[in-house]
């Protein structure tokens, strides 16, 4: 028979190792929440998600090196999820003198290039992208992070690409 103070123990062990984890990775699952969602409000609650998410099953992560790798898996998903909700929204634009004086504050530094260009491409498409050149993972890293073949992750890379350079080039010509 187990001691209940010895579970007690166990258990606030793991929660300050999760809490130590997610606050080292804290910043990198805001910017890829942000890249998805386009503002702070939206970011900051797919943290929340994302840390609530990982928490509940923090105790099925058998390997702690594979921690952020999960966990931007989880925020990614959380960040899908969220658009998804809000496509099914429908807003109305309430214009404000208040507002439309006040400067836009950018809280990333992203360019306004890359965001637009980001528009683009649909949610598989940014999420391999953001991961290859945002979060420098490899292709078997994005693989294995996605579950995808690796040949499927290097074609959707480089069809993502494509698309941004004509983006790009159409820009360039049109000015």
């Amino acid at each position: 028979m187990r001691d209940i103070s010895t579970e007690n123990t166990e258990e606030n062990e793991k929660e300050v190792t999760f809490i130590r984890l997610f606050q080292q990775y804290e910043h990198d699952i805001y910017r890829m929440a942000y890249v998805y969602v386009k503002n702070k409000e939206d970011a900051l609650d797919i943290v929340q998600e994302t840390a609530y998410r990982s928490f509940l099953k923090f105790s099925s992560l058998k390997d702690l090196s594979l921690f952020k790798s999960w966990l931007l898996k989880i925020a990614i998903n959380c960040s899908i999820d969220l658009l998804r909700k809000n496509k099914k929204l429908v807003y109305f634009q309430v214009e404000s003198t208040l507002e439309s004086s006040s400067p836009i504050k950018e809280d990333i530094p992203l360019s306004i290039s890359l965001q637009d260009l980001l528009v683009i491409l649909n949610e598989e498409e940014k999420t391999v992208v953001l991961l290859k050149y945002y979060q420098s993972y490899t292709f078997n890293e994005i693989s294995d992070l996605l579950n995808m073949p690796l040949s499927t992750v290097k074609s959707v890379l480089y069809r993502a690409l494509e698309k941004l350079r004509k983006k790009v080039r159409r820009v360039d010509m049109y000015g």
